[in-house]
């Protein structure tokens, strides 16, 4: 995306946001991050910092070409994306019920679940499951997902949910009669230009080398996680699943946000973007639109800076994205802070402070 001068005043704010970012990984709470701050088509603004893979053996400085694992972007960029292009089309409605599309998923027919109920969060299902600790292959992890009874009746409350994606990632397959990365691929990824993008990016004659990727946490023998995907159940999937899986780079997820705030009807329709920023859970313990967090919620990470209008997401490993539709102001914030652990704090800190200085930069 091109980037373009720009005036002096939003510039030195801006420039706070990357001083933020740098000190982050100079401190040493994060290995390294790759960030962009945009309006509308336009990058305002882009950093390159510290370290893809900090191992001894194997180090390499980021670049702005890093390939990251997004863990639960993939819930927005990916699965939420594609059930509203499908919605769009109109292959399914987003308040049919799921059993519909998995008859075999005992709990969504009981229910009765909705497509709007999972992608709410709202379906009762529970967070998550570790079916890779005794299930051995896909078919027996998605037996055991489709045996998984509800917590609470659908509709009653907000319990952030990646079984709920799983399922997910189970209907656009069925949908769209193909496998849920080709449906990514055709629906949003290809239509947006988004070539960078995709799932299990190491397979196959034309993957990524392994030097274009982010590492993630280390196993038992000091290796990290370096283009296999971190997520274990979306492991046990191979590599592909509705709420993990997908990787990308900065310049790609620009794309995505500054398309999805803008107002061209394809790959979905504006109506329904703006309706999957929209409140849909108000008095049910949470703050969620369609896939998007808004502010309020449990996992907003705008901490109020931003307008009302703006909604985000976060991903396990260390990624970000956030956007206001009404502004056209986006911001991308990739790191692999799990490459130094499972502890958030200095994430949690750093997105916070970045999206505060962005806003204090570009909502005056």
């Amino acid at each position: 995306m091109p980037a373009e001068p720009v005036p002096a005043e939003l510039a030195a704010g801006l420039a706070r946001a990357g001083e933020i970012v740098a000190a982050a990984v100079q401190d040493g709470g994060v290995p390294g991050a790759v960030a962009a701050v945009g309006r509308g088509q336009v990058t305002l603004s882009r950093w390159v910092a510290g370290w893809a893979d900090t191992t001894p053996a194997t180090a390499r400085p980021m670049s702005a070409g890093t390939l990251f694992d997004l863990a639960s972007l993939t819930k927005v960029v990916a699965t939420t994306t594609t059930v509203l292009a499908l919605a769009g089309g109109g292959q399914l409605g987003l308040d049919d019920p799921a059993a519909r599309y998995l008859p075999g998923f005992t709990a969504l027919r009981d229910g009765p679940v909705t497509i709007r109920h999972l992608l709410t969060h709202t379906s009762g299902l529970p967070d998550t499951r570790k079916f890779y600790q005794w299930c051995s292959s896909r078919p027996e992890l998605l037996r055991d997902l489709f045996a998984t009874p509800l917590e609470a009746p659908p509709g009653t409350r907000v319990v952030y949910s990646d079984l709920g994606f799983l399922a997910l990632g189970e209907i656009v397959a069925a949908v769209a009669g193909k496998p849920l990365d080709a449906a990514v691929r055709e629906l949003v990824t290809a239509p947006l230009g988004m070539t960078s993008t995709g799932y299990a990016p190491l397979a196959g004659p034309s993957g990524a080398a392994p030097d274009r990727f982010a590492a993630t946490e280390r196993r038992a023998d000091g290796t990290p996680w370096n283009g296999t995907v971190h997520d274990e159940n979306a492991r046990l999937m191979g590599g592909v699943a509705g709420h993990a899986g997908l990787f990308s780079v900065a310049a790609d997820l620009a794309a995505f946000c500054a398309w999805w705030a803008g107002d061209a009807d394809v790959p979905v329709p504006v109506t329904l973007r703006r309706e999957a920023e929209s409140a849909q859970t108000r008095g049910l313990g949470g703050s969620r639109g369609l896939g998007w967090v808004r502010g309020g919620d449990r996992y907003d990470i705008l901490g109020g800076s931003w307008p009302a209008s703006a909604v985000s997401h976060t991903g396990f490993t260390g990624t970000s994205l956030a956007l206001d539709s009404p502004s056209g102001v986006w911001a991308v914030l990739l790191t692999n802070s799990v490459h130094f652990g499972r502890d958030a704090t200095a994430v949690k800190a750093l997105r916070r402070d970045f999206h505060a200085a962005v806003a204090a930069a570009c909502f005056r």
